[in-house]
Parts: structure tokens; sequence; C-alpha cells
């Protein structure tokens, strides 16, 4: 078995947010009850278990020039899938914040962008210009 990853993260309404990863994002439904979701976000678990309001009071940051969340988790795509999942989004009419470049003709280039989810999470999608460079110095 390859290695895979697992967050577990509380929400507020665990309906909107299985919609949201199934139906918007297009992951998989995993096991699932009235109060908690398993979601494969392409080949990871993420489990959203629902809670009392909840506030992180995560500020932002600044990465070259581009104010971005500090708080957030998110997925690395080959450059055809993350165009395929920013067009998708971006049709739906949903909110995409910072769509840019990051490191331009540096080690570790890639381009990203953001989506909120119904309970406040930014979730980011990356893609690599040089897919070795992801942890790459």
């Amino acid at each position: 078995m390859e290695t895979l990853f697992h967050l577990s993260l509380p929400c507020t309404n665990a309906e909107e947010t299985k919609t949201f990863y199934i139906e918007t994002v297009g992951a998989v439904l995993g096991r699932h009850s009235n109060n908690w979701v398993d979601i494969n976000l392409f080949g990871h678990q993420i489990t959203f278990t629902q809670a009392a309001k909840f506030n992180f009071n995560s500020p932002n940051y600044v990465f070259e020039g581009k104010i971005l969340p500090t708080f957030h988790f998110g997925i690395i795509l080959n450059v055809e899938e993350w165009g395929r999942m920013y067009s998708k989004l971006n049709e739906l009419n949903l909110e995409l914040v910072t769509q840019a470049t990051f490191l331009k003709n540096k080690s570790g280039e890639h381009l990203s962008f953001f989506v909120k989810d119904p309970n406040g999470y930014m979730l980011e999608f990356k893609s690599f210009k040089q897919p070795q460079e992801v942890f790459k110095i």
C-alpha cells in the first residue's frame, strides 16, 4: 500500500461539507454518518466531524506580494488536472482566491489558487512546473 495522508477537521454541517467536496470539487465519498464524513480527496482521507461553532483566528500572510491564508490545506495536481479544476470551480462562480504563479523561474515554481469550503476552510490547489521540486530547497 502506498503511503496516504489523513486529516481530521471539525465542520459546522456534515451534509453541506459532503455536498461541497463530492458535488463541487469532485472528490469521492467514503464512510459517513449524519454527523461525520470521510472524503477521498485525490487518494487521501479527509474526515470532517460536525462540531459546535469554532474559530481558528488565523491571520493571513504575504508571499511574493500576494495575501494568502495562513490556515489552509490542499492538493498538488499535474498541470492538466489543475487547469480542469480551476475551470470547473470558476465556471461554478465560486470565489477563487489568489490565482497566481509563485516562485517564477525559481526552484519550486508553481501555479496556485484557493477556494473556501462551507466551513470557512481554504482549500488550495497547486501544480508544480517541475514535480520533483515539491520539497526542493
